[in-house]
Order: structure tokens, then C-alpha cells, then sequence
């Protein structure tokens, strides 16, 4: 029943619509457009734009069904990271890739797409189906914002599927927490020149901290990553302040904790252990440290509900399905935070976040078909 080609058309049109995170207005737009045709019982925008920044709130849209089946939920993002204004999509055969100089977009409008046909075929079929949402979140690219500030009241159903993962024949279960780190270093500005002694390097303390820091993959569970280093105003200045972000990520919550007050301590002992060589500089320096829980550690049951269904949904439509424990972070991070047991759909995406990012049209059919037998079986 899935029409391959209009499928194929909807994921085109949705790609080619700009929507970097916080420029999600115009597909929010075309996406109400769009569901208001299929006819939902219900549905809004919430209010978090004036939490996130973005031209857009979170979406919302309820079908109440025709079965007494439990309700669940589907969970997409509206924006995609840069570069991704001006997208033209290319299609080779069954094979959509950008022009080249863009992300094609298939992060995460595969999914939309794929959810939009599935209930176009209910509505055009009359096909019986349990109750379900569906919700579209705004920023999700740079800190998972839109689903942070969406009010968790909204949902009714208690468990759902974010369709936001790469490759295909995948269901992820798990998904590490990560703490985001906001470090300071301060010194003393100087003239490079004239008194450079009066000064304390803010740039050199850094470096040393970061010198002896734990870094890249600690084990199975862990990884810790510095991304970005500011600071400075010109060569002949001694820096005075530097900011350093990274972040710490794990599978464990107690090897999280551990990291992140090891990676503390090496900063302050690198402050500590500071000498003034020449005993004419004006002042000492200081670190001003800064963590906060970026997103929630996920781990599913693999005998919970929502992953038994998948795996049953799967079953009846002759799908392998895998059960996968991934490294990074995304919605159902935060949905699974809010107490709904939320599972990662893989939806055939590859090569993502780049120009040479590409999905094939029969994996969104095919998880057009996972999504109507989930909705109907």
C-alpha cells in the first residue's frame, strides 16, 4: 500500500526546506499544512520558543484511534545542523543524496517523511489503528532545547520511538548521559612587551590543565571530549581569561560523577601549583568551573514494553530487527528523563552531518512499514 513515489516526493520537499536549529519556522509551517489534511483529533504548538530561541515551538499532533490498544508516540526533530540553508536534493535512482555543498537533511526528515505516509495510508485505507501522537521538536541539534522545554504534560502516551538514528535494522536501547563542562581560566593581562611579568598566562595554565586531563575513549562505558577553547585578545597581551567547553559521557552514572570531579581536581591543582617566577606579578589566578547534566543516561529493558513491540512489529512484517546500545545523545535521552520509555528507530540515514550524507528510498519504506505495523498490527 506504501506509494513509493510520493513518499520519495515528501522527503524532497521536506529537505528542501531550510531549518537550521532556530530557523525551524517555515517547516513548522508546512508541516501543519500537511497534517491538517490527514485530520487529527488534536492539534498545537507548545510555548517553548521562548525558551529555545527558535522561530518555532515543539508540535503537536493526536489521533485518537479506533482501537482500545495502548497509545504511544513518534518523535522527530524539525532542524538540521549547518550547512543547511539553500538544500537541493539529488536523487540517483532510489538514492537521495545533496547537490554537495549542503547536509542533505535525511536527520531527521526521513523520519518525518516515512511518518507522514504511514498516516496517509491509514487515512486513505480506513485501516483501524491504536491511539498515537506525534510530536516534532525545534533545536534538537545544538542541546536537544526544544524537547528540554517541552512541558511533559503534553503527552499523554506513556511510551514512544524518536525515528533519529543511522542505518537501518536498527532499535536503540541505550544511551549514555553526558555532563557538559564550562571551564574558566583566569590570569592577569600585561603588556607582552614592556611587563610581561606583571602578567599570569591564562592560555599557558590551560594548556597545562589540559595537558593532564583524561581525553578521547576512557573504556567501553566512557569518553571525554574538550571542543573548544576561547580566549585572548592579541599577541602582544598576556591573556588574561580563557573558557575551555568539553564534556564527559558514560553509560555508567558513577564513572560520570568520577570523570568529571577528576577532570575538576586537575584544573584546580594546575591553579594551585602556580609560581609567580619573578615575585612582581599583580595578582594570582583563579579557575571558575561550570558542569551541569547536558542529558540523562537511557537503558531500556530489553523485555520493556516498547522495545517487545517493536521487536513483534518488526516480526510480522519478516523485518531483522537489532537491538543496539549506541554512544551519543539525542530526544529520547530527555523523553526517557520525563519517565517515557523511548526507543531509537534507526530510519537508513548515513553519513550524517555532512555533505556526503545520503539515504535510500527503500529503508524509508521500509520503515514506513515498521511504523503502520506498529500502528496497526
Amino acid at each position: 500500500m506504501i506509494n513509493r513515489e510520493r513518499l520519495a516526493t515528501t522527503f524532497t520537499e521536506l529537505c528542501e526546506i531550510d531549518s537550521p536549529s532556530r530557523r525551524e519556522g517555515a517547516m513548522a509551517t508546512r508541516l501543519k499544512e500537511i497534517w491538517a489534511t490527514l485530520v487529527p483529533d488534536e492539534s498545537f504548538e507548545d510555548g517553548s520558543a521562548r525558551d529555545t530561541g527558535s522561530e518555532s515551538g515543539n508540535l503537536f499532533f493526536r489521533f485518537n484511534g479506533t482501537s482500545e490498544r495502548k497509545p504511544l508516540f513518534f518523535n522527530c526533530h524539525m532542524d538540521t545542523v549547518e550547512p543547511g540553508t539553500g538544500v537541493r536534493v539529488q536523487r540517483r535512482g532510489d538514492l537521495f543524496t545533496s547537490a554537495g555543498d549542503t547536509i542533505l537533511g535525511s536527520d531527521d526528515k526521513s523520519g518525518i517523511a516515512a511518518l507522514i505516509e504511514a498516516m496517509r495510508i491509514i487515512r486513505e485505507h480506513n485501516l483501524p489503528h491504536r491511539p498515537v501522537e506525534f510530536i516534532f521538536t525545534t533545536c534538537e541539534e545544538i542541546g536537544l532545547l526544544g524537547a528540554k522545554a517541552l512541558d511533559p504534560n503534553n503527552i499523554r502516551a506513556t511510551f514512544g520511538y524518536a525515528l533519529d538514528s543511522s542505518g537501518t535494522g536498527r532499535v536503540i536501547i541505550g544511551a549514555p548521559a553526558a555532563n557538559r563542562m564550562n571551564i574558566q581560566v583566569n590570569g592577569i593581562a600585561a603588556h607582552a612587551g614592556l611587563h610581561p611579568e606583571r602578567g599570569i598566562n591564562a592560555l599557558i595554565l590551560a594548556s597545562r590543565a589540559l595537558a593532564r586531563v583524561p581525553d578521547g575513549r576512557i573504556d567501553d562505558d566512557t569518553t571525554v571530549n574538550f571542543g573548544t577553547i576561547c580566549g585572548g585578545v592579541a599577541s602582544n597581551i598576556v591573556p588574561e581569561r580563557v573558557t575551555i567547553e568539553g564534556e564527559v559521557r558514560s553509560h555508567s552514572q558513577k564513572k560520570l560523577a568520577e570523570l568529571t570531579k577528576q577532570i575538576e581536581k586537575i584544573f584546580a591543582k594546575t591553579i594551585d601549583d602556580w609560581q609567580d617566577p619573578t615575585g612582581m606579578t599583580r595578582g594570582t589566578p583563579s579557575v571558575d568551573w561550570n558542569v551541569y547534566l547536558d542529558f540523562p543516561l537511557m537503558r531500556l529493558a530489553p523485555e520493556s514494553r516498547v522495545v517487545r513491540e517493536v521487536e513483534t512489529a518488526a516480526k510480522s512484517i519478516a523485518m531483522d530487527i537489532k537491538q543496539v546500545v549506541a554512544g551519543g545523545g539525542s530526544d529520547a535521552n530527555i523523553f526517557n528523563g520525563y519517565g517515557l520509555d523511548t526507543a531509537i528507530i534507526a530510519t537508513g540515514m548515513t553519513n550524517v552531518h555532512s555533505v556526503n550524507e545520503q539515504v535510500h528510498l527503500e529503508d524509508m519504506v521500509d520503515l514506513t512499514r515498521l511504523i503502520l505495523a506498529l500502528l496497526t498490527r
